[in-house]
C-alpha cells in the first residue's frame, strides 16, 4: 500500500535519476529466479546520495510516528534494510535489530542480531519486495522468537500478486514508498521509455514468470 502517491511520484524519480532503477522492457534482465525482466532495481545505491536516503528515512519515520508509534524495535532485513532501519532507529531513539536470512554457523548462532525480546512490537524494513519471500521469513524468524511483527516497510515494491498474498497470508500489512506502477508512470512522463514500451511492461508484472510470452504461449 501506499500512503503518500506525491512522495511516491518524487521518489520513483530519484531512483530513475540514480539508476537505482534501470528499465529495459527490449533487452531484459535475468534474475537469479530465472525469471525474464524488464527492470532492475537496486536500491542500495540510495545510500551513496545523502538528500535521497534523508528524504527515504524521514518518510519511514513520518508513517511509523502516525501508525505505529508504540514499536518497541526497529528490524532491519539482511543486507540491504540494515543501513535504512539503523537511521530510522536513530530518528525514532529506538533499538534496532537486523535478521539473516539465516542462522549463523558459528559463534552464538544467532539469526536475529541486536535482540527483538518476546512480546516486543517491532516494524520490519525492507528495501525491496518482490515476490516476498526474503521480508516474510524475517517476519516468520521475529514472531518465533515471540515477537510483534506490526508491519513490513519497504522502500520499492513491484507488487505482484503473490506478494500481495503472502502478507495477507501471514496477517501482516506492507507499506511501500513507491511502487511499479507509479515508477512506469514517472518514466513514461519524463521520456525514460517509450510509451509503446506499457504493454510490455504492464504484461510482465502481470505473468513474470512467463514473460515475455504469454500464459497460452506457455
Amino acid at each position: 500500500m501506499i500512503l503518500d502517491t506525491s512522495f511516491a511520484r518524487e521518489l520513483a524519480a530519484h531512483l530513475l535519476e540514480i539508476n537505482a532503477v534501470v528499465l529495459k522492457p527490449n533487452d531484459p534482465f535475468t534474475w537469479s529466479s530465472g525469471w525474464n525482466s524488464p527492470i532492475y532495481c537496486d536500491n542500495r545505491l540510495t545510500l551513496r546520495y545523502p538528500e535521497i536516503r534523508n528524504k527515504i528515512e524521514n518518510e519511514f519515520t513520518r508513517i511509523i510516528q502516525e501508525k505505529f508509534s508504540d514499536i518497541d524495535v526497529v528490524t532491519g532485513t539482511a543486507t540491504a534494510g540494515i543501513p535504512h532501519a539503523a537511521w530510522v532507529a536513530a530518528n525514532l531513539n529506538k533499538p534496532m535489530a537486523y535478521v539473516r536470512a539465516k542462522a549463523k554457523a558459528h559463534g552464538m548462532g544467532n539469526q536475529i542480531e541486536g535482540g527483538v525480546k518476546k512480546g516486543e512490537h517491532t516494524i520490519v524494513i525492507e528495501d525491496l519486495v518482490s515476490t516476498g519471500g526474503s521480508a516474510i521469513s524475517v517476519v516468520e524468524a521475529l514472531k518465533f522468537v515471540g515477537a510483534n511483527v506490526d508491519a513490513v516497510l519497504s522502500i520499492f515494491t513491484y507488487d505482484f500478486e503473490k506478494a500481495t498474498d503472502r502478507f495477507k497470508e501471514a496477517n501482516v500489512p506492507l507499506y511501500s514508498l513507491t511502487d511499479y506502477k507509479t515508477l512506469i508512470n514517472v518514466a513514461v512522463e519524463k521520456g525514460t521509455i517509450d510509451g509503446d514500451d506499457l504493454d510490455l511492461l504492464s504484461s510482465w508484472r502481470e505473468h513474470p514468470d512467463v514473460w515475455p510470452n504469454s500464459p497460452e504461449e506457455e
